[in-house]
């Protein structure tokens, strides 16, 4: 746990003082009326959460800290179903929706809660975070947290959001995803850096997710930046898949000082010849991050991998960010490029993941080309299905064919809602293309293509008898 910096710790404490301070505290002492600790929930959560919002954006290491702190009682409770709501949802959960190691954090902010003496107003604001978080611990776990309770009605009320129904999986992903969605807009995930090897495979799933959380949204990241040099020159993590993994998202999605590169090329040139097969597993991941549908492999980021990589090293990934690194600087669509792709290419077998990665690179250019068109735009398509032929001829690849394919066929149902003139000049000009390219390319059959342009006849209304 890192704890939170002096700045935060004093803002704390002077939200602390001013609720201690108030007078509707005071009235809500003396009258216990509900009204007036909503009255303090609206004076004084909107500032609470100034501050966790500001330490979740640029010191998200130090939030699990923030939210021991905010257990204190000088806070009244206020807050508590919020980051026991966090609390839920940061756990890693496996392929059963179950946690993959008890989570003791959600554990003590039950138990704050639990404990205090505002308990009867707090928990209208929980059974369905609870509900979820007992759903995804073992039944152990919660039997043992729930007997720790002295109070009977606690645990009565605690006893009573056990769902039978949320032992069944498809009930507990399901209401895990409507409750995650609760939550979709909200910055709160934190992680500890393992230490050891077994630690690390555990703890994997969430630093991932962590790690892509801070790529995709942008954030500050510049204070997890040293605790991520301690990790990736950690000799004794070093030579597992989970550490490659965790290197590879640090060197290709994040802005590195000059000392971080070099730490990190240091820890990528040992993982090299530490990691068994290690060529093939980065390979491999490369791939994954390829199709993952929160963070793309950028032209940046492969050029950021590929300076941290010596070329001096005998092995495939020399040569694989030598040929993409000549990709993405000189061009996919230059005659020399097309040629030492063509060389290396064939130097692989074509369902190498190797050769993958290089189907990947040239798709992704693609893609982002016809996808950026507008219907006026038709004419550099028909330009740009020169290129299909050519990698298409060099690659013989069919799930690249295919892409494209898919690729091809959106665009072309674009222009067909804009040019209904059949008698247009640009609709025939396009239905000439189509018909003459796609049938050539393998894309659609004669009998496809007739359907693709046939005119779609209305269905005529029954006339009521």
């Amino acid at each position: 746990m890192y704890e939170l910096i002096p700045e935060y710790l004093e803002r704390l404490e002077t939200i602390a003082g001013e609720i201690q301070a108030s007078e509707v505290l005071q009235q809500y002492l003396e009258e216990e009326e509900e009204e007036y600790f909503n009255t303090l929930k609206e004076m004084f959560e909107p500032n609470i959460n100034l501050v966790y919002q500001d330490v979740a954006a640029h010191h998200p290491l130090q939030l699990i800290h923030l939210e021991r702190i905010l257990l204190d009682t000088a806070f009244e409770g206020l807050f508590l179903p919020r980051i026991l709501g966090f609390s839920v949802l940061r756990g890693t959960v496996d392929h059963r929706y179950k946690y993959t190691r008890p989570q003791h954090h959600f554990q003590d902010i039950l138990l704050a809660i639990c404990n205090s003496a505002n308990f009867d107003i707090l928990k209208k604001r929980i059974g369905q975070t609870i509900q979820i978080g007992f759903a995804l611990s073992s039944d152990i776990w919660v039997t043992n947290l729930i007997n720790a309770i002295d109070n009977r009605r606690v645990r009565h009320y605690l006893q009573g959001l056990k769902s039978d129904r949320l032992r069944v999986l498809d009930e507990r992903k399901r209401d895990y995803a409507r409750y995650n969605r609760q939550f979709v807009s909200e910055n709160y995930l934190s992680v500890v850096f393992p230490d050891t090897p077994a630690e690390l495979t555990i703890e994997y799933a969430g630093l991932e997710r962590f790690l892509l959380y801070r790529i995709n949204t942008q954030e500050d990241n510049s204070s997890i930046v040293p605790p991520l040099d301690a990790f990736v020159s950690s000799d004794e993590l070093n030579g597992t898949i989970e550490h490659m993994k965790i290197a590879t998202l640090y060197g290709a999605f994040f802005e590195l000082p000059d000392d971080s590169q070099v730490v990190l090329s240091e820890a990528i040139e040992k993982m090299r010849t530490s990691l068994p097969d290690a060529d093939e597993a980065q390979l491999e991941f490369l791939l994954y991050l390829h199709a993952h549908k929160e963070v793309k492999l950028t032209p940046e980021a492969d050029l950021n991998l590929a300076a941290l990589y010596d070329r001096q090293t005998d092995d495939q990934l020399s040569d694989y960010f030598t040929i993409i690194e000549k990709i993405h600087t000189e061009g996919y669509t230059n005659e020399p490029t097309q040629e030492a792709i063509r060389e290396v290419y064939l130097n692989h077998e074509g369902l190498s993941s190797f050769n993958e990665g290089i189907r990947r690179t040239v798709f992704h250019y693609f893609d982002i080309f016809v996808k950026n068109l507008e219907a006026k735009d038709y004419p550099e398509y028909f330009e740009i299905t020169k290129l299909f032929a050519v990698y298409m001829g060099l690659f013989g690849n069919q799930k690249f064919n295919q892409d494209l394919k898919e690729l091809s066929m959106t665009y072309v149902e674009k222009l067909l809602k804009v040019y209904t003139d059949k008698r247009g000049k640009d609709y025939q000009d396009i239905k000439k293309f189509v018909s003459a390219t796609f049938l050539d390319f393998g894309f659609l059959t004669d009998k496809e293509i007739v359907n693709l342009f046939k005119t779609r006849r209305k269905r005529k209304k029954k006339e009521d008898e």
